[in-house]
Protein backbone atom coordinates (compact mmCIF):
# COMPACT_ATOMS: atom_id res chain seq x y z
CA UNK A 1 0.00 0.00 0.00
CA UNK A 2 1.31 3.42 -0.97
CA UNK A 3 0.72 6.86 -0.17
CA UNK A 4 -1.50 9.00 -2.28
CA UNK A 5 1.41 11.41 -2.91
CA UNK A 6 3.36 8.32 -4.32
CA UNK A 7 0.49 7.29 -6.60
CA UNK A 8 -0.07 10.40 -8.18
CA UNK A 9 3.74 10.64 -8.95
CA UNK A 10 3.40 7.44 -10.26
CA UNK A 11 0.75 8.72 -12.68
CA UNK A 12 2.11 11.71 -13.76
CA UNK A 13 5.24 10.64 -14.86
CA UNK A 14 3.97 8.16 -16.98
CA UNK A 15 2.15 10.93 -18.87
CA UNK A 16 2.81 12.17 -21.97
CA UNK A 17 1.26 15.11 -24.17
CA UNK A 18 -0.81 13.57 -26.97
CA UNK A 19 -0.14 16.11 -29.28
CA UNK A 20 -2.12 18.87 -31.22
CA UNK A 21 -4.88 19.83 -34.14
CA UNK A 22 -6.38 23.11 -35.47
CA UNK A 23 -10.53 23.52 -34.66
CA UNK A 24 -12.71 26.21 -35.05
CA UNK A 25 -12.49 29.08 -32.77
CA UNK A 26 -15.87 28.85 -32.35
CA UNK A 27 -15.35 25.16 -31.02
CA UNK A 28 -12.52 25.69 -29.23
CA UNK A 29 -14.35 25.84 -25.76
CA UNK A 30 -12.90 23.75 -23.03
CA UNK A 31 -9.73 22.51 -25.28
CA UNK A 32 -6.05 23.42 -24.37
CA UNK A 33 -4.39 26.18 -26.14
CA UNK A 34 -1.36 24.26 -27.92
CA UNK A 35 0.67 27.82 -28.80
CA UNK A 36 0.89 31.52 -27.77
CA UNK A 37 -2.05 33.95 -29.06
CA UNK A 38 -0.69 37.50 -30.64
CA UNK A 39 -2.28 40.24 -32.43
CA UNK A 40 -2.43 40.98 -36.03
CA UNK A 41 -3.59 44.14 -35.29
CA UNK A 42 -3.56 47.39 -32.75
CA UNK A 43 -6.39 47.48 -30.00
CA UNK A 44 -8.16 50.07 -30.35
CA UNK A 45 -7.43 49.83 -33.70
CA UNK A 46 -8.38 53.68 -33.71
CA UNK A 47 -8.82 56.61 -31.55
CA UNK A 48 -12.53 56.49 -30.46
CA UNK A 49 -14.80 57.94 -27.78
CA UNK A 50 -15.32 55.64 -24.71
CA UNK A 51 -18.52 58.09 -24.02
CA UNK A 52 -21.97 59.42 -25.91
CA UNK A 53 -21.24 63.17 -26.29
CA UNK A 54 -19.67 65.63 -27.98
CA UNK A 55 -15.80 65.65 -29.20
CA UNK A 56 -14.72 69.16 -29.02
CA UNK A 57 -11.80 71.21 -28.28
CA UNK A 58 -10.31 71.37 -24.43
CA UNK A 59 -9.99 75.48 -24.98
CA UNK A 60 -13.57 75.91 -26.23
CA UNK A 61 -14.86 74.16 -23.36
CA UNK A 62 -16.06 77.25 -21.64
CA UNK A 63 -17.86 78.71 -24.81
CA UNK A 64 -20.98 77.69 -26.74
CA UNK A 65 -19.77 75.14 -29.67
CA UNK A 66 -21.47 74.46 -32.63
CA UNK A 67 -22.65 70.96 -33.24
CA UNK A 68 -21.29 70.43 -37.51
CA UNK A 69 -21.31 66.57 -37.94
CA UNK A 70 -22.86 63.64 -36.01
CA UNK A 71 -20.97 60.45 -35.94
CA UNK A 72 -22.78 56.98 -34.94
CA UNK A 73 -20.49 54.01 -34.51
CA UNK A 74 -19.24 52.85 -37.20
CA UNK A 75 -18.62 55.92 -39.58
CA UNK A 76 -15.76 57.78 -40.39
CA UNK A 77 -15.37 61.38 -39.68
CA UNK A 78 -16.14 64.01 -42.38
CA UNK A 79 -15.17 67.05 -40.62
CA UNK A 80 -12.21 68.64 -38.65
CA UNK A 81 -12.88 70.24 -35.38
CA UNK A 82 -12.28 74.04 -35.87
CA UNK A 83 -12.78 76.92 -32.82
CA UNK A 84 -16.11 76.50 -30.79
CA UNK A 85 -16.91 73.35 -32.72
CA UNK A 86 -18.35 70.02 -31.57
CA UNK A 87 -19.21 66.59 -33.11
CA UNK A 88 -22.23 64.53 -31.62
CA UNK A 89 -20.38 60.97 -31.43
CA UNK A 90 -21.71 57.73 -29.60
CA UNK A 91 -19.51 55.62 -28.03
CA UNK A 92 -17.26 53.48 -30.06
CA UNK A 93 -16.65 56.08 -32.92
CA UNK A 94 -13.72 57.66 -34.50
CA UNK A 95 -12.36 60.62 -32.84
CA UNK A 96 -12.53 63.27 -35.68
CA UNK A 97 -9.25 65.49 -36.33
CA UNK A 98 -9.04 68.57 -34.15
CA UNK A 99 -10.65 67.22 -31.22
CA UNK A 100 -8.75 66.37 -28.10
CA UNK A 101 -11.29 65.55 -25.33
CA UNK A 102 -14.98 64.18 -25.31
CA UNK A 103 -18.06 65.55 -23.24
CA UNK A 104 -20.46 62.88 -22.03
CA UNK A 105 -24.21 64.00 -22.84
CA UNK A 106 -25.20 64.25 -19.14
CA UNK A 107 -22.96 67.21 -18.73
CA UNK A 108 -23.78 69.30 -21.22
CA UNK A 109 -27.15 70.70 -22.68
CA UNK A 110 -27.99 71.22 -26.20
CA UNK A 111 -30.45 72.34 -28.91
CA UNK A 112 -29.57 70.47 -31.67
CA UNK A 113 -27.43 73.22 -32.97
CA UNK A 114 -25.23 74.02 -30.00
CA UNK A 115 -23.76 72.67 -26.92
CA UNK A 116 -23.11 74.31 -23.89
CA UNK A 117 -20.79 72.32 -21.05
CA UNK A 118 -22.17 72.55 -17.49
CA UNK A 119 -19.21 70.98 -15.93
CA UNK A 120 -15.76 70.22 -17.79
CA UNK A 121 -15.30 66.35 -17.89
CA UNK A 122 -12.66 64.60 -15.54
CA UNK A 123 -10.94 62.92 -18.07
CA UNK A 124 -10.68 62.57 -22.13
CA UNK A 125 -12.97 59.57 -22.80
CA UNK A 126 -10.89 58.94 -25.64
CA UNK A 127 -9.55 55.18 -26.25
CA UNK A 128 -6.51 56.02 -28.07
CA UNK A 129 -5.10 53.78 -30.77
CA UNK A 130 -3.30 50.97 -29.97
CA UNK A 131 -3.42 51.54 -25.67
CA UNK A 132 -4.49 48.04 -25.34
CA UNK A 133 -2.75 46.09 -27.38
CA UNK A 134 0.12 46.73 -29.88
CA UNK A 135 0.57 44.68 -33.28
CA UNK A 136 2.04 41.36 -32.09
CA UNK A 137 1.53 41.73 -28.62
CA UNK A 138 0.86 38.34 -26.88
CA UNK A 139 -2.67 38.69 -25.82
CA UNK A 140 -3.31 34.67 -24.56
CA UNK A 141 -0.57 32.24 -23.15
CA UNK A 142 0.16 28.73 -24.32
CA UNK A 143 -1.61 26.04 -21.91
CA UNK A 144 -4.49 27.97 -20.59
CA UNK A 145 -7.97 26.07 -21.12
CA UNK A 146 -10.09 28.01 -23.69
CA UNK A 147 -12.60 30.34 -21.75
CA UNK A 148 -15.97 31.86 -23.10
CA UNK A 149 -14.31 35.14 -22.79
CA UNK A 150 -11.35 33.76 -24.70
CA UNK A 151 -13.44 33.12 -27.62
CA UNK A 152 -14.11 37.50 -27.76
CA UNK A 153 -10.42 37.89 -28.36
CA UNK A 154 -9.83 35.23 -30.84
CA UNK A 155 -12.19 37.25 -32.86
CA UNK A 156 -11.33 40.50 -32.12
CA UNK A 157 -7.46 39.16 -33.28
CA UNK A 158 -8.55 37.12 -36.43
CA UNK A 159 -7.13 34.29 -35.05
CA UNK A 160 -9.72 32.10 -36.03
CA UNK A 161 -7.83 28.78 -36.78
CA UNK A 162 -6.97 27.61 -33.17
CA UNK A 163 -3.97 25.42 -32.61
CA UNK A 164 -5.18 23.48 -29.52
CA UNK A 165 -3.79 19.55 -27.97
CA UNK A 166 -5.80 16.73 -28.61
CA UNK A 167 -8.18 15.41 -26.23
CA UNK A 168 -7.59 11.76 -24.65
CA UNK A 169 -10.20 9.58 -25.29
CA UNK A 170 -11.78 7.85 -22.21
CA UNK A 171 -13.18 4.54 -22.36
CA UNK A 172 -15.69 3.94 -19.15
CA UNK A 173 -16.51 0.53 -18.01
CA UNK A 174 -18.69 -0.53 -14.91
CA UNK A 175 -17.94 -3.83 -13.38
CA UNK A 176 -20.73 -5.91 -11.36
CA UNK A 177 -24.17 -8.56 -12.39
CA UNK A 178 -26.40 -6.21 -9.64
CA UNK A 179 -25.97 -3.17 -12.11
CA UNK A 180 -28.54 -2.05 -14.32
CA UNK A 181 -28.70 1.03 -16.67
CA UNK A 182 -30.27 3.53 -15.15
CA UNK A 183 -33.85 3.83 -17.64
CA UNK A 184 -34.08 0.43 -15.90
CA UNK A 185 -35.64 -0.02 -12.53
CA UNK A 186 -33.85 -2.25 -10.31
CA UNK A 187 -35.43 -5.59 -8.41
CA UNK A 188 -34.55 -6.82 -5.11
CA UNK A 189 -30.77 -7.20 -5.09
CA UNK A 190 -29.99 -4.84 -8.27
CA UNK A 191 -28.58 -0.88 -8.18
CA UNK A 192 -28.77 1.43 -10.89
CA UNK A 193 -25.47 2.10 -12.59
CA UNK A 194 -24.74 5.41 -11.11
CA UNK A 195 -20.79 5.04 -11.20
CA UNK A 196 -20.58 4.92 -15.09
CA UNK A 197 -22.47 8.12 -15.53
CA UNK A 198 -20.26 10.36 -13.19
CA UNK A 199 -17.36 9.29 -14.81
CA UNK A 200 -18.68 10.13 -18.05
CA UNK A 201 -19.55 14.01 -16.59
CA UNK A 202 -16.25 14.16 -14.72
CA UNK A 203 -14.27 13.46 -18.02
CA UNK A 204 -16.18 15.71 -20.08
CA UNK A 205 -16.08 18.72 -17.38
CA UNK A 206 -12.21 17.90 -18.21
CA UNK A 207 -12.65 18.56 -21.70
CA UNK A 208 -11.58 15.20 -22.64
CA UNK A 209 -13.87 12.39 -25.22
CA UNK A 210 -16.03 10.08 -23.43
CA UNK A 211 -16.42 6.85 -24.86
CA UNK A 212 -19.08 3.89 -21.94
CA UNK A 213 -18.02 0.78 -23.20
CA UNK A 214 -20.86 -0.81 -20.48
CA UNK A 215 -21.47 -2.79 -17.55
CA UNK A 216 -19.32 -6.16 -17.43
CA UNK A 217 -20.42 -8.89 -16.30
CA UNK A 218 -19.28 -10.76 -12.46
CA UNK A 219 -17.09 -13.25 -15.31
CA UNK A 220 -13.54 -13.07 -15.72
CA UNK A 221 -14.11 -13.80 -19.97
CA UNK A 222 -16.77 -10.47 -20.47
CA UNK A 223 -14.88 -8.61 -17.83
CA UNK A 224 -11.32 -8.97 -20.45
CA UNK A 225 -13.88 -8.74 -23.48
CA UNK A 226 -14.99 -5.07 -22.55
CA UNK A 227 -11.45 -4.39 -20.98
CA UNK A 228 -9.51 -5.15 -24.34
CA UNK A 229 -12.05 -3.29 -26.11
CA UNK A 230 -11.46 -0.59 -24.64
CA UNK A 231 -7.70 -0.51 -23.95
CA UNK A 232 -8.40 -0.22 -28.32
CA UNK A 233 -9.86 2.52 -28.59
CA UNK A 234 -8.62 4.86 -25.57
CA UNK A 235 -6.33 6.92 -24.25
CA UNK A 236 -7.18 6.13 -20.51
CA UNK A 237 -9.00 3.57 -19.20
CA UNK A 238 -11.78 3.61 -16.40
CA UNK A 239 -13.53 0.40 -14.79
CA UNK A 240 -15.34 1.31 -11.39
CA UNK A 241 -15.57 -1.96 -9.52
CA UNK A 242 -14.12 -5.49 -8.99
CA UNK A 243 -10.91 -4.22 -7.34
CA UNK A 244 -11.36 -5.21 -3.54
CA UNK A 245 -10.91 -8.67 -2.29
CA UNK A 246 -14.48 -10.35 -2.95
CA UNK A 247 -14.79 -13.23 -5.45
CA UNK A 248 -16.45 -11.33 -7.98
CA UNK A 249 -13.06 -8.73 -7.41
CA UNK A 250 -10.91 -10.15 -10.38
CA UNK A 251 -10.24 -7.07 -12.29
CA UNK A 252 -6.52 -6.92 -11.57
CA UNK A 253 -5.62 -9.97 -12.90
CA UNK A 254 -8.13 -9.38 -16.08
CA UNK A 255 -6.07 -5.91 -16.47
CA UNK A 256 -3.07 -8.21 -16.35
CA UNK A 257 -3.96 -11.05 -18.73
CA UNK A 258 -5.01 -7.84 -21.18
CA UNK A 259 -1.55 -6.41 -21.33
CA UNK A 260 -1.81 -4.34 -18.21
CA UNK A 261 1.67 -3.67 -16.38
CA UNK A 262 0.32 -2.81 -12.62
CA UNK A 263 2.34 -0.47 -10.83
CA UNK A 264 -0.18 -0.24 -7.69
CA UNK A 265 -3.51 -1.79 -6.64
CA UNK A 266 -3.74 -0.23 -2.86
CA UNK A 267 -3.87 3.48 -1.21
CA UNK A 268 -3.44 4.69 2.20
CA UNK A 269 -6.40 6.46 1.65
CA UNK A 270 -10.11 6.57 2.53
CA UNK A 271 -11.73 6.67 0.55
CA UNK A 272 -10.43 4.47 -2.30
CA UNK A 273 -7.69 2.17 -0.44
CA UNK A 274 -8.32 -0.51 -3.58
CA UNK A 275 -7.54 2.10 -6.20
CA UNK A 276 -5.48 0.09 -8.86
CA UNK A 277 -3.40 1.90 -11.77
CA UNK A 278 -1.06 0.51 -14.64
CA UNK A 279 -0.30 0.94 -18.05
CA UNK A 280 -0.25 -1.04 -21.86
CA UNK A 281 2.38 0.05 -23.82
CA UNK A 282 1.25 3.93 -23.76
CA UNK A 283 -2.62 3.02 -22.62
CA UNK A 284 -3.43 4.47 -19.02
CA UNK A 285 -5.69 1.97 -16.70
CA UNK A 286 -7.01 3.02 -13.78
CA UNK A 287 -9.59 0.49 -11.63
CA UNK A 288 -11.42 2.48 -9.09
CA UNK A 289 -13.46 1.35 -6.14
CA UNK A 290 -17.38 0.78 -6.79
CA UNK A 291 -18.67 2.85 -5.07
CA UNK A 292 -19.79 6.52 -5.86
CA UNK A 293 -18.08 8.58 -3.19
CA UNK A 294 -14.52 6.85 -3.56
CA UNK A 295 -15.01 7.07 -7.30
CA UNK A 296 -15.35 10.38 -7.56
CA UNK A 297 -12.48 11.06 -5.17
CA UNK A 298 -10.50 9.27 -6.90
CA UNK A 299 -10.91 10.66 -10.17
CA UNK A 300 -10.46 14.07 -8.98
CA UNK A 301 -7.60 13.22 -7.09
CA UNK A 302 -5.76 10.87 -10.36
CA UNK A 303 -7.17 10.73 -13.42
CA UNK A 304 -8.13 14.83 -13.66
CA UNK A 305 -4.89 15.97 -13.41
CA UNK A 306 -3.52 12.99 -15.90
CA UNK A 307 -6.32 14.34 -18.48
CA UNK A 308 -4.96 17.48 -18.46
CA UNK A 309 -1.22 16.72 -18.68
CA UNK A 310 -2.05 15.07 -21.86
CA UNK A 311 -4.00 17.60 -23.11
CA UNK A 312 -0.07 20.15 -22.02
CA UNK A 313 -2.07 21.98 -18.92
CA UNK A 314 -0.60 21.07 -15.71
CA UNK A 315 -3.36 20.96 -13.28
CA UNK A 316 -3.94 22.90 -10.13
CA UNK A 317 -6.44 22.21 -7.92
CA UNK A 318 -8.26 25.30 -6.90
CA UNK A 319 -7.70 25.46 -2.96
CA UNK A 320 -9.03 27.81 -0.32
CA UNK A 321 -8.18 28.08 3.06
CA UNK A 322 -10.65 28.39 5.86
CA UNK A 323 -11.45 28.39 9.77
CA UNK A 324 -13.72 24.76 10.59
CA UNK A 325 -16.79 25.61 11.81
CA UNK A 326 -16.79 23.00 13.89
CA UNK A 327 -14.71 20.39 15.57
CA UNK A 328 -14.18 16.77 13.76
CA UNK A 329 -13.45 13.81 14.92
CA UNK A 330 -12.63 10.43 12.99
CA UNK A 331 -12.52 6.70 14.50
CA UNK A 332 -9.35 5.53 12.38
CA UNK A 333 -6.49 7.79 11.69
CA UNK A 334 -4.13 4.82 9.52
CA UNK A 335 -5.19 6.52 6.63
CA UNK A 336 -4.89 9.53 4.90
CA UNK A 337 -8.81 10.54 4.71
CA UNK A 338 -11.52 13.18 2.54
CA UNK A 339 -14.23 14.26 3.30
CA UNK A 340 -17.15 16.61 1.55
CA UNK A 341 -17.62 19.97 3.03
CA UNK A 342 -19.30 22.78 2.49
CA UNK A 343 -18.61 26.46 3.04
CA UNK A 344 -21.39 28.77 4.85
CA UNK A 345 -20.51 32.20 6.20
CA UNK A 346 -16.34 32.31 5.64
CA UNK A 347 -16.19 28.32 7.26
CA UNK A 348 -16.30 24.92 6.66
CA UNK A 349 -18.68 22.36 8.34
CA UNK A 350 -18.73 18.48 7.47
CA UNK A 351 -21.62 17.56 5.23
CA UNK A 352 -24.31 14.39 6.36
CA UNK A 353 -21.88 11.70 5.53
CA UNK A 354 -22.17 7.74 5.84
CA UNK A 355 -19.23 6.60 4.01
CA UNK A 356 -17.95 6.35 0.10
CA UNK A 357 -21.47 4.55 -0.56
CA UNK A 358 -23.35 7.80 0.31
CA UNK A 359 -23.81 9.22 -3.24
CA UNK A 360 -25.88 12.04 -1.89
CA UNK A 361 -23.13 13.81 0.17
CA UNK A 362 -21.44 15.14 -3.13
CA UNK A 363 -24.40 16.64 -4.53
CA UNK A 364 -24.59 19.52 -1.98
CA UNK A 365 -20.65 19.85 -1.38
CA UNK A 366 -18.62 22.56 -2.00
CA UNK A 367 -15.18 20.97 -2.15
CA UNK A 368 -13.14 17.95 0.19
CA UNK A 369 -10.74 18.58 2.81
CA UNK A 370 -8.59 15.68 3.88
CA UNK A 371 -6.87 14.65 6.72
CA UNK A 372 -3.16 13.19 7.31
CA UNK A 373 -2.57 10.01 8.51
CA UNK A 374 -2.29 10.27 12.43
CA UNK A 375 -4.20 12.68 12.53
CA UNK A 376 -7.55 12.30 14.34
CA UNK A 377 -9.44 15.81 14.72
CA UNK A 378 -10.08 18.35 13.65
CA UNK A 379 -10.32 21.94 16.05
CA UNK A 380 -13.33 24.33 15.65
CA UNK A 381 -11.37 27.07 14.15
CA UNK A 382 -8.54 25.71 12.71
CA UNK A 383 -7.50 26.67 9.15
CA UNK A 384 -8.11 24.10 6.90
CA UNK A 385 -7.41 23.67 2.83
CA UNK A 386 -10.68 22.77 0.85
CA UNK A 387 -10.01 21.53 -2.49
CA UNK A 388 -13.05 22.74 -4.62
CA UNK A 389 -14.58 20.11 -6.66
Amino acid sequence: MISIEKAYSIVLQNAYILGTEKVSFTDSLGRILAEDVKSDIEMPPFDKSSMDGYACRKQDLKNNLEIIEVIPAGKTPEKEIGKNQCANIMTGAPIPHGADCVVQVELTEADGKFVKVLEVPKKDNISYQGEDVKVGTKVLDRGLKIEAQHIAVFAAVGYTEVLVYKQPKVGIISTGDELVEPHHKPSISQIRNSNGYQLIAQVKACGAIANYIGIAEDTPEDTFAKVSKALSENDIVLLTGGVSMGTFDFVPQVLEQAGVKIDFDAIAVKPGKPTTFGMAGKIFCFGLPGNPVSSFIQFDLLVKPLIYTLMGQEYKALDIQMPMGVEYKRRSADRKAYFPVIITKGEIFPVDYHGSAHIHALSSAHGIISMEIGKESIKKGEIVHVRQI
